[in-house]
């Protein structure tokens, strides 16, 4: 259907603990995470369970196949470089295992199904930013940031195991939910009047995390 997206690179990266014994911040003191990602050469196989390489140092949040792959666009960075270190910035900086080149939270909606070098990847739901970006960033607002500016990336499940690389073109070969954007949900979660027909469409979008649908639906129980 689309080919104008690009695959800037393959990211991943294993458990690390990082920070200092008493270090007068908190954010500086030790922890561990595996959100440091290192752009791999090469094919990668992409598996159910995430991309080859790739570990999670909390299982219970991170993984499994609703939240295979994380992607972000790299376009995002040139945003951030206004207000964190850009030689902290660039592909892999926010955990993400796929930078990719020329789709956002605008442009992508929930259940399109991308082709990927060999493998087929269909997006599962955003990414809920959490508190390791403001560890790792030093930054003890940056989630709220996020939240507010909406470059949060999103998770992929994967629906075809294959191999793919840095420079392949991202192709999405089915959109059954046009409408459903991942900047249209990110309203829904995160803004206290949402649009009531956006969030019934979200809550009952099959193709939508699980969690994510329940999430929607209980917001739509408790509105005023």
């Amino acid at each position: 259907m689309t080919a104008d997206a690009r695959l800037t690179a393959v990211c991943a990266g294993r458990p690390e603990s990082r920070g200092v014994d008493d270090a007068a911040d908190p954010l500086a003191r030790p922890w561990l995470s595996a959100i440091w990602k290192t752009p791999l050469a090469g094919p990668v196989q992409v598996h159910r369970t995430g991309v080859g390489g790739d570990e999670h140092a909390d299982t219970r949040v991170h993984g499994g196949p609703e939240k295979a792959v994380l992607a972000y666009a790299l376009d995002h960075y040139a945003a951030w470089a206004e207000v964190l270190d850009p030689r902290e910035l660039g592909p892999g900086a926010f955990g993400e295992n796929l930078a990719v080149e020329g789709l956002d939270e605008c442009s992508v909606a929930i259940g399109d199904v991308w082709a990927v070098g060999s493998a087929r990847l269909q997006v599962a739901q955003p990414r809920g930013p959490c508190w390791k970006l403001a560890r790792k960033f030093r930054r003890q607002d940056l989630v709220a940031e996020v939240i507010e500016n909406g470059r949060t990336g999103w998770y992929l499940r994967v629906l075809a195991e294959g191999a793919l690389e840095a420079g392949d073109a991202v192709t999405v070969v089915d959109r059954p939910h046009p409408d459903l954007t991942l900047a249209k949900l990110h309203r829904v979660l995160y803004e206290n009047r949402i649009d009531e027909g956006d969030a019934r469409a979200f809550a009952t979008c099959a193709a939508l995390a699980d969690g994510l649908r329940q999430r929607v639906a209980d917001k739509l129980e408790q509105r005023p």
